[in-house]
């Protein structure tokens, strides 16, 4: 049986109160991120942990910084505070964040993907000019390098990983490729046989799919926009009690 990743749905009418305070764990996980490589304002700080109490997230007063003595609280223990607080579901995502942006920028790979915060977890977007020429889905010898250069992070994930084949919504219709369905599978999949049979990663902890061009991330009313459009995403899956699961 085919493998997928899905979102669990829930029928309750307040459900839409879950997936928002799911937003605002996500922002205040990103913004206390930015805090700890910077140099520490304590009134600033505050007040910036001050205004999400009430949203959900932080219901009572928190402060994780002593302001007589602001610089006795190192960045490690302003992480663990913080993750004290927002409870392990938005701790897993600080530590997969953080971890993903920290290998990309040690690799110089942070220009060439871009890493997003999701529902399901942490989204790696490669665009399909490194990857592939235009209708095709042959890997070019640079996507071949970003790959084996990936291998690195992948392999102190234990997470599963969802590689999703994405384009615009130009028709194609060739014996190879009737349609963009064929064409984004097969492109997920060549990511997907490179990384396990090539770089001998565990075959099991990935999953191929193709959307076709149905989950765009912008109109395609523009060349410009068309591009953003033709990607590979890499989801590394959040667990624990995150909204996402792998199925079979």
């Amino acid at each position: 049986m085919k493998q997928r990743c899905r979102i669990k749905k829930d029928i309750d009418q307040d459900a839409w109160l879950l997936t928002y305070s799911d937003l605002v764990t996500l922002i205040l996980v990103f913004f206390i991120l930015l805090y700890s490589f910077s140099q520490i304002d304590v009134a600033k700080f505050q007040s910036f942990i001050t205004s999400f109490q009430g949203t959900g997230i932080l219901d009572h007063s928190f402060s994780p910084l002593d302001e007589e003595h602001p610089d006795d609280v190192s960045r490690d223990q302003l992480m663990e505070q913080v993750v004290e607080e927002i409870g392990e579901r938005g701790a897993e995502l600080a530590r997969m964040y953080e971890m993903t942006t920290q290998y990309l920028q040690e690799q110089g790979l942070s220009d060439q993907v871009d890493v997003i915060h999701t529902e399901g977890g942490i989204a790696l977007d490669i665009k399909e000019r490194i990857l592939f020429d235009s209708g095709k889905a042959i890997l070019k010898p640079e996507a071949r390098e970003l790959l084996d250069r990936l291998k690195g992070l992948f392999m102190k994930i234990p997470n599963q990983i969802c590689v999703e084949g994405h384009t615009d919504d130009r028709s194609i219709n060739t014996l190879q490729y009737p349609t963009n369905w064929e064409l984004s599978a097969d492109r997920a999949v060549k990511v997907v046989r490179y990384l396990t049979e090539v770089q001998g990663l565990d075959p099991g902890k990935f999953v191929a799919m193709g959307y076709g061009q149905y989950t765009p991330v912008a109109p395609n009313d523009s060349h410009e926009n068309q591009a953003q459009n033709r990607r590979v995403v890499m989801l590394i899956v959040a667990t624990q009690n995150n909204a996402v699961e792998v199925q079979e």
